[in-house]
């Protein structure tokens, strides 16, 4: 028995179009990535389409300058480098300089830096909301604005620490406060009507540091 030249299951050959090769070929090429994949094109141009970039895109669906590009790399052996970075799209606010300026200039006034200095990150008092608001009244229009969550990732990466922090709590009163209080008004009492008592006032608390980064920047308020 004569073999047609294709695989043999159970004892009979079985064919194979050529539209199943094809998308062999195509599955395979999708598995690689940047120069990996363009010589794996260019060298089924070479074998399959006689090295015609035009013949391989109508047959496979593959870019002809990505194929040619491939093709050239396996001639001279020079490895074209990738910049994935500049694909897609660019982020609001380096395709809009403007933008970013005026949200500087909004946020900037109502920031502070961080109370202990341990990072160059500001903590801003306004949401993205409130900054979205500021912008349209400065004359943006809403749909050319960013999403209030695009916002959010926007002033995050301006150093913008989209979080209302509380700088300080108020001390709180002790609960002796008032007997202390209670028993210096009744010692003076007593030492005011004795003419034989000289009354002496005498501020014994400790030193209180103040500024803006005592206490790690948490200064009590009020």
């Amino acid at each position: 028995m004569e073999s047609t030249g294709g695989p043999i299951m159970e004892g009979r050959p079985v064919e194979h179009s050529e539209g199943v090769y094809t998308d062999l070929l195509r599955s395979a090429a999708q598995l690689l990535t940047g120069h990996r994949r363009r010589l794996f094109e260019a060298e089924v141009c070479q074998r399959l389409c006689d090295g015609n970039a035009r013949v391989a895109e109508r047959r496979f669906g593959w870019g002809r300058d990505t194929v040619a590009k491939g093709t050239r790399e396996r001639q001279t052996g020079v490895r074209c480098l990738d910049n994935f970075r500049a694909r897609g799209r660019r982020r609001a606010e380096d395709a809009n300089r403007q933008l970013a300026a005026d949200i500087r200039s909004i946020v900037e006034p109502k920031s502070y830096t961080d109370p202990e200095l341990k990072s160059s990150r500001r903590y801003c008092t306004m949401s993205a909301g409130e900054v979205r608001e500021a912008l349209r009244a400065k004359g943006y229009e809403g749909a050319a604005l960013p999403s209030e969550r695009s916002m959010r990732d926007v002033l995050n990466r301006m150093n913008f620490r989209l979080k209302r922090v509380r700088k300080g709590r108020p001390l709180r009163k002790t609960a002796e406060t008032d007997a202390i209080f209670a028993n210096v008004n009744a010692a003076r009492a007593q030492a005011r009507g004795d003419p034989n008592t000289l009354e002496i006032s005498m501020d014994t608390k400790a030193k209180v540091g103040v500024g803006d980064y005592v206490r790690g920047g948490k200064m009590p308020v009020g």
